[in-house]
């Protein structure tokens, strides 16, 4: 038969833990609800279904897009807001809806088929029997909204830093490499309904720069 002390110990976590529990609840029941956020307002009907058109004509290039590698604190559910020079804040209530690796190349491949409408424009994994003629390895540095260290401030901007590497398909022999940075002023920090379209419209000039290049690479 347990002590009186003892008992009394027992009885003191029994309430600590029921009062923490209660806690959490509260604080799960006042939380602001999540949004959550997909890209790609930027694709016309036409780009968004280009990339899975079959090919017309034998001699049409195909171009396959691998998936972008991210910087490590990219790759992550919450959307990044970088504060001040060196801060990185991730937005639990906003997120993306989706994995942002594959987003990203389906938004890019989209837009790339708006502006290369000779080509034939592939995502990875390539569908069966697909051999690609030329291939292209994007890599996101920045992809961010940007706001002042002061929290009161509201005046923010839109990051998007992009390299890529345009290869040949048969053996992967380097053929062009690029990049794109783009820089959006306009972004009213807290705004992230217009963070992911501002973002979107980076991805159109990473998408144009992209085009550019397949264009000298023919």
């Amino acid at each position: 038969m347990p002590t009186p002390s003892r008992a009394r110990a027992t009885g003191l976590m029994l309430l600590a833990t029921v009062v923490s529990a209660s806690g959490c609840f509260s604080l799960g029941r006042n939380a602001p609800p999540q949004r959550h956020y997909v890209l790609g307002s930027e694709i016309g009907p036409q780009g968004a279904s280009a990339p899975v058109q079959p090919v017309a004509d034998p001699g049409t290039r195909v171009i396959g897009l691998r998936l972008p590698s991210l910087a490590d604190y990219l790759d992550s559910p919450f959307i990044v807001v970088r504060r001040g020079m060196h801060q990185v804040e991730f937005s639990e209530y906003h997120r993306w809806a989706e994995s942002l690796r594959p987003a990203i190349n389906r938004t890019v491949a989209g837009l790339l088929a708006e502006r290369t409408p000779g080509d034939r424009v592939v995502t990875a994994p390539w569908p069966g029997g697909t051999h690609p003629d030329l291939l292209i390895q994007l890599h996101l540095l920045r992809f961010e909204g940007s706001a002042p260290e002061d929290p009161e401030a509201t005046a923010g901007s839109v990051m998007v830093l992009a390299t890529w590497e345009v290869l040949r398909g048969v053996d992967g022999s380097l053929l062009a490499r690029g990049g794109t940075e783009y820089r959006a002023d306009d972004w009213r920090v807290g705004d992230f309904d217009g963070l992911v379209g501002l973002l979107d419209a980076g991805l159109r000039r990473v998408a144009q720069d992209l085009a550019r290049d397949l264009a000298l690479s023919r």
